[in-house]
Protein backbone atom coordinates (compact mmCIF):
# COMPACT_ATOMS: atom_id res chain seq x y z
CA UNK A 1 0.00 0.00 0.00
CA UNK A 2 1.74 3.27 -0.93
CA UNK A 3 1.91 5.70 1.93
CA UNK A 4 -0.34 8.78 1.96
CA UNK A 5 1.75 11.87 1.53
CA UNK A 6 1.46 15.18 4.04
CA UNK A 7 3.69 18.28 3.00
CA UNK A 8 4.77 20.63 6.17
CA UNK A 9 5.88 24.12 6.63
CA UNK A 10 7.21 25.35 9.28
CA UNK A 11 7.94 22.25 10.67
CA UNK A 12 10.79 23.46 12.88
CA UNK A 13 8.78 25.33 15.11
CA UNK A 14 6.52 24.59 18.17
CA UNK A 15 3.19 23.48 16.48
CA UNK A 16 4.85 21.77 12.91
CA UNK A 17 6.83 20.30 14.90
CA UNK A 18 4.17 18.50 16.70
CA UNK A 19 2.29 18.31 13.80
CA UNK A 20 5.45 16.56 12.03
CA UNK A 21 5.60 13.97 14.91
CA UNK A 22 1.74 13.06 14.76
CA UNK A 23 1.73 12.49 10.87
CA UNK A 24 4.97 10.38 11.09
CA UNK A 25 3.73 8.19 13.96
CA UNK A 26 0.50 7.45 11.97
CA UNK A 27 2.55 6.27 9.29
CA UNK A 28 2.46 8.92 6.48
CA UNK A 29 5.68 10.09 4.43
CA UNK A 30 6.06 13.56 5.96
CA UNK A 31 7.77 15.91 3.89
CA UNK A 32 8.71 19.61 5.31
CA UNK A 33 9.83 22.91 3.96
CA UNK A 34 12.39 24.50 5.65
CA UNK A 35 14.95 27.05 6.00
CA UNK A 36 18.92 26.16 5.96
CA UNK A 37 19.48 27.44 8.97
CA UNK A 38 16.79 26.51 11.04
CA UNK A 39 17.03 24.71 14.05
CA UNK A 40 16.41 21.05 13.85
CA UNK A 41 16.18 20.73 17.68
CA UNK A 42 12.22 20.12 18.18
CA UNK A 43 12.44 17.49 15.84
CA UNK A 44 15.50 15.66 16.27
CA UNK A 45 13.97 12.49 17.67
CA UNK A 46 12.14 12.25 14.02
CA UNK A 47 14.89 14.02 11.30
CA UNK A 48 15.39 10.42 9.38
CA UNK A 49 11.82 9.18 9.61
CA UNK A 50 11.20 12.74 7.59
CA UNK A 51 11.98 14.04 3.84
CA UNK A 52 13.50 17.71 4.14
CA UNK A 53 14.28 20.65 1.85
CA UNK A 54 15.76 23.59 2.39
CA UNK A 55 13.13 26.27 0.20
CA UNK A 56 15.98 28.90 0.26
CA UNK A 57 17.79 26.80 -1.87
CA UNK A 58 15.48 25.17 -3.95
CA UNK A 59 12.12 25.67 -6.51
CA UNK A 60 9.12 25.28 -4.42
CA UNK A 61 7.85 22.80 -7.65
CA UNK A 62 10.54 20.62 -6.42
CA UNK A 63 8.80 18.45 -3.35
CA UNK A 64 5.97 18.08 -5.76
CA UNK A 65 7.93 16.78 -8.58
CA UNK A 66 9.33 13.83 -6.38
CA UNK A 67 6.36 13.52 -4.35
CA UNK A 68 2.38 12.44 -4.82
CA UNK A 69 1.48 14.66 -2.05
CA UNK A 70 -2.20 14.61 -1.05
CA UNK A 71 -2.27 17.23 1.90
CA UNK A 72 -0.36 20.72 2.38
CA UNK A 73 -0.32 22.36 5.81
CA UNK A 74 1.30 25.54 6.35
CA UNK A 75 2.32 26.38 9.58
CA UNK A 76 5.18 28.58 8.93
CA UNK A 77 4.96 32.52 10.14
CA UNK A 78 6.68 35.21 11.76
CA UNK A 79 5.26 37.52 14.45
CA UNK A 80 7.83 40.02 13.58
CA UNK A 81 8.78 39.96 16.96
CA UNK A 82 12.71 40.12 15.73
CA UNK A 83 12.59 43.71 14.47
CA UNK A 84 11.82 42.06 10.86
CA UNK A 85 11.09 44.55 8.20
CA UNK A 86 7.75 44.73 6.92
CA UNK A 87 8.66 43.55 3.48
CA UNK A 88 9.96 40.08 5.32
CA UNK A 89 6.79 39.71 7.43
CA UNK A 90 4.66 39.81 4.18
CA UNK A 91 7.03 37.55 2.28
CA UNK A 92 6.79 34.78 4.92
CA UNK A 93 3.14 35.54 5.73
CA UNK A 94 1.63 35.80 1.99
CA UNK A 95 3.77 35.89 -0.44
CA UNK A 96 5.31 31.88 0.47
CA UNK A 97 2.10 30.49 1.69
CA UNK A 98 0.40 31.95 -1.85
CA UNK A 99 3.86 30.59 -3.94
CA UNK A 100 2.83 27.37 -2.08
CA UNK A 101 -1.32 27.47 -2.63
CA UNK A 102 -0.34 27.68 -6.40
CA UNK A 103 2.13 24.86 -6.28
CA UNK A 104 -0.72 22.39 -4.50
CA UNK A 105 -3.47 23.56 -7.41
CA UNK A 106 -0.68 23.01 -10.35
CA UNK A 107 -0.03 19.38 -8.67
CA UNK A 108 -3.51 18.44 -8.04
CA UNK A 109 -3.09 18.40 -4.29
CA UNK A 110 -6.34 17.13 -1.93
CA UNK A 111 -6.18 19.43 0.63
CA UNK A 112 -4.21 22.95 1.83
CA UNK A 113 -4.98 23.44 5.16
CA UNK A 114 -3.72 27.49 6.43
CA UNK A 115 -3.05 27.71 9.93
CA UNK A 116 -4.76 31.48 11.07
CA UNK A 117 -4.75 33.60 14.34
CA UNK A 118 -7.69 34.91 16.30
CA UNK A 119 -6.24 38.11 16.50
CA UNK A 120 -8.12 40.99 14.17
CA UNK A 121 -6.21 42.30 11.12
CA UNK A 122 -7.06 45.56 12.90
CA UNK A 123 -5.69 44.76 16.33
CA UNK A 124 -2.94 47.06 17.26
CA UNK A 125 -0.60 44.64 18.99
CA UNK A 126 1.45 42.61 15.72
CA UNK A 127 -0.06 44.55 13.47
CA UNK A 128 1.72 43.77 10.64
CA UNK A 129 1.48 39.93 11.46
CA UNK A 130 -2.66 40.34 11.94
CA UNK A 131 -2.70 42.44 8.59
CA UNK A 132 -0.49 39.35 6.50
CA UNK A 133 -2.47 36.71 7.81
CA UNK A 134 -5.88 37.93 7.24
CA UNK A 135 -4.38 39.18 3.28
CA UNK A 136 -3.70 35.88 2.49
CA UNK A 137 -6.64 34.43 3.73
CA UNK A 138 -8.64 36.62 1.32
CA UNK A 139 -6.65 34.86 -1.35
CA UNK A 140 -7.57 31.45 -0.31
CA UNK A 141 -11.13 32.35 -0.79
CA UNK A 142 -10.72 33.69 -4.33
CA UNK A 143 -8.57 29.98 -4.99
CA UNK A 144 -11.73 27.84 -3.15
CA UNK A 145 -12.69 26.33 -6.26
CA UNK A 146 -9.94 25.16 -7.61
CA UNK A 147 -8.87 22.83 -4.06
CA UNK A 148 -10.17 22.04 -0.78
CA UNK A 149 -9.01 25.01 1.63
CA UNK A 150 -9.33 24.61 5.20
CA UNK A 151 -8.59 27.54 7.51
CA UNK A 152 -7.94 26.74 11.16
CA UNK A 153 -7.80 29.97 13.51
CA UNK A 154 -6.02 28.66 16.67
CA UNK A 155 -6.47 30.29 20.29
CA UNK A 156 -4.11 30.47 22.59
CA UNK A 157 -2.12 27.55 21.69
CA UNK A 158 0.17 25.86 24.21
CA UNK A 159 2.34 22.91 25.46
CA UNK A 160 5.60 21.51 25.44
CA UNK A 161 8.72 22.78 23.72
CA UNK A 162 7.27 25.78 22.87
CA UNK A 163 9.30 29.09 22.84
CA UNK A 164 10.13 30.09 26.24
CA UNK A 165 9.29 33.84 25.29
CA UNK A 166 5.91 32.79 25.12
CA UNK A 167 2.75 33.09 27.78
CA UNK A 168 2.55 29.92 29.41
CA UNK A 169 5.95 28.95 28.88
CA UNK A 170 7.80 31.70 30.43
CA UNK A 171 5.22 31.90 33.20
CA UNK A 172 6.10 28.26 34.01
CA UNK A 173 9.63 28.58 34.00
CA UNK A 174 9.56 31.21 36.45
CA UNK A 175 7.63 29.46 38.97
CA UNK A 176 9.45 26.38 38.33
CA UNK A 177 12.62 27.99 38.94
CA UNK A 178 10.80 29.86 42.26
CA UNK A 179 11.59 33.28 41.10
CA UNK A 180 11.02 35.76 43.42
CA UNK A 181 8.00 37.87 41.87
CA UNK A 182 5.88 37.43 38.67
CA UNK A 183 4.63 40.62 37.38
CA UNK A 184 1.43 41.19 35.66
CA UNK A 185 -0.70 43.83 33.58
CA UNK A 186 -3.72 45.22 35.20
CA UNK A 187 -6.93 44.37 33.68
CA UNK A 188 -8.64 40.98 33.24
CA UNK A 189 -7.76 39.77 29.80
CA UNK A 190 -8.95 36.55 28.71
CA UNK A 191 -8.21 33.77 26.46
CA UNK A 192 -8.89 30.54 25.06
CA UNK A 193 -5.79 27.87 25.82
CA UNK A 194 -6.05 25.14 23.68
CA UNK A 195 -3.52 22.34 24.27
CA UNK A 196 -1.20 21.58 21.27
CA UNK A 197 -2.48 17.77 21.56
CA UNK A 198 -6.03 18.89 20.87
CA UNK A 199 -5.10 21.49 17.93
CA UNK A 200 -3.19 18.73 16.24
CA UNK A 201 -5.64 16.19 16.53
CA UNK A 202 -7.87 18.82 14.69
CA UNK A 203 -5.47 18.76 11.85
CA UNK A 204 -5.54 15.55 11.78
CA UNK A 205 -9.54 15.13 11.46
CA UNK A 206 -9.13 17.10 8.65
CA UNK A 207 -6.35 15.34 6.59
CA UNK A 208 -8.58 11.97 7.65
CA UNK A 209 -11.79 13.13 6.10
CA UNK A 210 -11.00 15.55 3.71
CA UNK A 211 -12.55 12.74 1.23
CA UNK A 212 -16.26 14.03 2.16
CA UNK A 213 -15.84 17.79 1.31
CA UNK A 214 -16.05 19.16 -1.87
CA UNK A 215 -13.72 22.06 -3.04
CA UNK A 216 -14.09 25.01 -1.37
CA UNK A 217 -13.14 27.50 1.37
CA UNK A 218 -13.70 25.84 4.76
CA UNK A 219 -13.15 27.88 8.29
CA UNK A 220 -12.97 26.28 11.61
CA UNK A 221 -11.97 28.17 15.20
CA UNK A 222 -10.05 26.01 16.88
CA UNK A 223 -10.32 26.33 20.72
CA UNK A 224 -12.00 24.77 23.53
CA UNK A 225 -15.00 27.51 23.05
CA UNK A 226 -14.43 29.09 26.42
CA UNK A 227 -11.99 31.96 27.62
CA UNK A 228 -10.27 32.05 30.95
CA UNK A 229 -8.12 35.07 32.95
CA UNK A 230 -4.98 35.04 31.82
CA UNK A 231 -4.77 35.97 36.09
CA UNK A 232 -6.72 32.69 37.11
CA UNK A 233 -3.86 30.54 35.02
CA UNK A 234 -0.88 32.35 36.40
CA UNK A 235 -2.32 31.46 39.91
CA UNK A 236 -3.34 27.97 38.76
CA UNK A 237 0.13 27.28 37.57
CA UNK A 238 1.53 28.22 41.02
CA UNK A 239 -0.59 25.80 42.30
CA UNK A 240 0.27 23.23 40.05
CA UNK A 241 3.77 23.52 40.64
CA UNK A 242 3.32 23.67 44.30
CA UNK A 243 5.23 26.98 44.75
CA UNK A 244 4.85 28.44 47.78
CA UNK A 245 7.80 31.47 47.43
CA UNK A 246 6.68 33.10 44.40
CA UNK A 247 5.04 36.84 44.84
CA UNK A 248 2.04 36.79 42.08
CA UNK A 249 2.15 40.86 41.62
CA UNK A 250 -1.17 40.93 39.33
CA UNK A 251 -1.44 44.76 39.15
CA UNK A 252 2.20 45.80 38.69
CA UNK A 253 2.24 46.61 35.08
CA UNK A 254 -0.15 49.28 33.20
CA UNK A 255 -3.31 48.16 31.33
CA UNK A 256 -2.46 48.36 27.60
CA UNK A 257 -5.55 49.78 25.81
CA UNK A 258 -4.98 48.16 22.71
CA UNK A 259 -5.14 44.83 23.72
CA UNK A 260 -7.41 42.20 22.92
CA UNK A 261 -9.76 41.95 25.99
CA UNK A 262 -11.23 38.59 25.55
CA UNK A 263 -10.91 36.15 22.98
CA UNK A 264 -12.91 32.40 22.55
CA UNK A 265 -13.47 30.24 19.44
CA UNK A 266 -16.76 29.51 18.21
CA UNK A 267 -16.50 25.55 18.31
CA UNK A 268 -19.65 25.11 16.38
CA UNK A 269 -18.66 24.31 12.38
CA UNK A 270 -15.78 21.97 13.89
CA UNK A 271 -17.66 19.86 16.25
CA UNK A 272 -20.39 19.20 13.83
CA UNK A 273 -18.15 18.67 10.42
CA UNK A 274 -15.21 16.90 11.86
CA UNK A 275 -16.55 15.54 15.40
CA UNK A 276 -13.75 16.77 16.99
CA UNK A 277 -13.83 18.07 20.87
CA UNK A 278 -11.10 19.07 22.93
CA UNK A 279 -9.87 16.25 25.36
CA UNK A 280 -6.99 17.94 27.46
CA UNK A 281 -8.27 20.02 30.31
CA UNK A 282 -6.45 23.19 31.23
CA UNK A 283 -5.15 21.39 34.56
CA UNK A 284 -4.22 18.38 32.74
CA UNK A 285 -2.39 20.44 30.11
CA UNK A 286 -0.69 22.95 32.42
CA UNK A 287 0.67 19.61 34.38
CA UNK A 288 2.06 18.18 31.06
CA UNK A 289 4.20 21.32 30.41
CA UNK A 290 4.97 21.93 34.52
CA UNK A 291 6.72 17.91 33.61
CA UNK A 292 8.55 18.76 30.73
CA UNK A 293 9.66 21.72 32.01
CA UNK A 294 10.88 20.27 35.04
CA UNK A 295 12.53 17.25 32.94
CA UNK A 296 13.94 19.79 30.67
CA UNK A 297 15.34 22.33 32.56
CA UNK A 298 18.64 22.44 31.16
CA UNK A 299 16.91 22.31 27.82
CA UNK A 300 15.95 25.87 25.93
CA UNK A 301 13.89 25.87 23.37
CA UNK A 302 15.25 28.50 20.73
CA UNK A 303 12.52 31.09 20.47
CA UNK A 304 11.55 30.69 16.88
CA UNK A 305 8.53 31.40 14.66
CA UNK A 306 6.81 28.22 13.41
Amino acid sequence: MVKKTVLITGATGFLGSHLARKFVNEGYEVVILKRSFSDMQRIADITDKVVSYDIDKIDIAAPFKKHRITSVIHAATTYGKNQEEKSEIVDINLYFPLRLLEASIRNRVDVFINTDTFFDPGYKYLQAYSLSKSQFVEWLKIADSKIKIFNMKLEHIYGEMDSPLKFIPAIVIQLVERSKEIKMRKGDRKRDFIYVSDVIDAYAAVVAKRVKFKQGFHEYGVGTGRSVSIKDVVRLVKELTGNKKTFLNLEALPLEKSEMADSAADTRSIRKELGWRPKVSLPKGLQRVIAWHRNNLKIQMVPSDD
